[in-house]
């Protein structure tokens, strides 16, 4: 039985919380800056590129795909359009290069999600890009510890009220376990859920806000092997 009576459903983020995904956009970004040092400064060039990321999330949403047409877009603003065909097709490449990267999940995350699996109806719940993320969870090998999986477009309040009461027995009776604050943790505490936050070395900055440490539902642990041990005492 689960260890709280009023707990009966947990959702996880996937990106930087089950698997390792920012460090790959940061060692692409690095192979970017390397690609166009010869046309600014290094922290201007990352500042550009961030800030069409940033305006172009309305468009192309949160993902790789996003994020390398950013890259292709902030080269050609920097050049005035003169960068070379070559160099466009080796941005390209390092997209392509992050899509087909392997999977590598993060410790502690198999025997926790196997220990709950069968004591609470997990979720995954992720945004991105639809293809990347099944992708993902295809090769990780966790599908199959998932009652349900949930890829959106973005994370409020709303988006969990909808899967929480659709997957479980509402928000409140309901916990979301992710990295960022701002996408796993506030939102889904705004809902009526649980939110633990399992902070990563590496969150891009679009997703920093303060922590709800006066949130009588927020709790922090450092990795998610504490994850049973923090239920335990919610009982």
């Amino acid at each position: 039985m689960p260890s709280s009576p009023s707990l009966t459903a947990i959702g996880f983020d996937a990106d930087d919380t089950l698997w390792q995904n920012e460090q790959f956009y940061r060692l692409t970004e690095q192979r970017f800056l390397d690609l166009l040092a010869e046309h600014g400064d290094r922290e201007d060039i990352a500042r550009r590129l961030n800030e069409a990321e940033r305006r172009n999330l309305k468009l192309y949403g949160f993902g790789i795909k996003g994020f390398t047409l950013s890259m292709v877009e902030t080269a050609i603003e920097l050049t005035d359009g003169r960068i070379p065909a070559t160099a466009i097709r080796e941005v390209l490449a390092a997209g392509r290069d992050m899509l087909v990267h392997p999977v590598e999940t993060l410790p502690h995350v198999r025997e926790t999600l196997e220990q709950l699996s069968g004591q609470y109806r997990l979720i995954l719940i992720t945004k991105g890009d639809l293809f990347d993320q099944e992708r993902k969870l295809a090769a990780s090998g966790l599908g199959e510890l998932f009652h349900a999986v949930e890829i959106v477009s973005d994370k409020n309040a709303a988006t969990y009220q909808r899967i929480f009461t659709r997957h479980a027995d509402g928000p409140a009776n309901s916990m979301m376990v992710g990295n960022s604050l701002k996408s796993d943790i506030v939102p889904a505490i705004e809902a009526g859920s649980w939110g633990v936050y399992v902070p990563h070395d590496l969150t891009w900055s679009f997703e920093h806000v303060d922590a709800p440490v006066d949130a009588p539902r927020f709790r922090e642990v450092p990795h998610l092997g504490e994850l049973l041990p923090l239920l335990s005492k919610l009982d």
